[in-house]
């Protein structure tokens, strides 16, 4: 993809991570994983793609000397650092008007998240023609990829899927979008704050699946007069984030795999369909 990608790297405000504190690491996104830092293996990714600018947010001043990782060295002045809010959404704002867009953002926990991913969310998103967008994975390509994997699905009538910490935003009029994601990376931890972005019975539909997926982004597009889709990636590993010990070892045996993680067939071929309304719907079964 060109444009930019944001990989956040910043602390909650007053908490300890528990993964960096029995690490001895000062920030979880040090953590080694398979040799490296964590975040190491999310810049090596954005390295492998054309994005004329890696911004990393995070609240460690001197997060560059404490990784000592080539890939600092490679991405050279395509690699910046920006001080990280306390928030998600207003971290993303913080780089709004350095970035090119479209800007992809990611954390820096997502270990697994590979050079082909970000290109087929980018696709993705241009297929569907849509300002932003929430790269989701199906439970089955999930499970199919580590059954330990991931333990967290949201359940809709058409597709379960799990978030896979991975946002995409066509330009600076679909920044309102990172609204919906100050309450954080996972939809529903804070509910009043996410009830603010999405309004009341969104945020119900989206919590108990009430509908297809797609008809509900369209309602949550219309509330916030953004129009935001899912993004079904085809590598279930994607939604695989260190969030612990048991995903960390989960992580690094996928990593040990000879033949990397390798995704199942994907959906994507499939034309898009549309609806009476002549909105673009997204293909969910294979």
């Amino acid at each position: 993809m060109s444009g930019s990608i944001l990989i956040l790297a910043g602390r909650r405000p007053g908490a300890v991570d528990a993964l960096a504190e029995a690490h001895g690491v000062g920030d979880k996104c040090l953590v080694p994983v398979a040799g490296r830092a964590m975040i190491a293996h999310v810049l090596d990714s954005a390295a492998q793609t054309d994005a004329t600018r890696i911004f990393v947010s995070t609240h460690h001043e001197t997060l560059l000397d404490a990784l000592a990782d080539d890939v600092v060295e490679r991405l050279g002045e395509r690699l910046v650092i920006v001080a990280a809010a306390d928030n998600l959404a207003d971290s993303v704002l913080a780089v709004a008007d350095r970035a090119a867009f479209p800007l992809f953002i990611t954390t820096a926990d997502n270990c697994l998240l590979t050079p082909a991913t970000i290109m087929e969310i980018g696709s993705e998103a241009a297929r569907l023609g849509v300002g932003a967008g929430v790269a989701l994975a199906r439970r089955e390509d999930v499970l199919a990829a580590h059954p330990e994997g991931q333990r967290r699905f949201y359940e809709f009538s058409d597709v379960t899927v799990s978030n896979c910490n991975a946002y995409w935003i066509g330009d600076r009029a679909a920044l309102k979008a990172a609204e919906a994601f100050r309450g954080g990376g996972q939809f529903v931890k804070k509910p009043i704050r996410v009830m603010q972005a999405f309004g009341l019975i969104n945020l119900l539909r989206f919590r108990f699946g009430l509908g297809p997926i797609q008809h509900i982004f369209q309602r949550i597009s219309r509330h916030l007069k953004v129009d935001i889709a899912p993004l079904l990636v085809s590598n279930g590993a994607t939604a695989i984030d260190v969030d612990n010990e048991r995903s960390l070892r989960v992580t690094e045996a996928l990593m040990k795999r000879p033949d990397g993680v390798n995704p199942r067939p994907s959906c994507r071929g499939t034309p898009a369909e549309r609806d009476a309304a002549g909105e673009p719907q997204l293909a969910v079964t294979r």
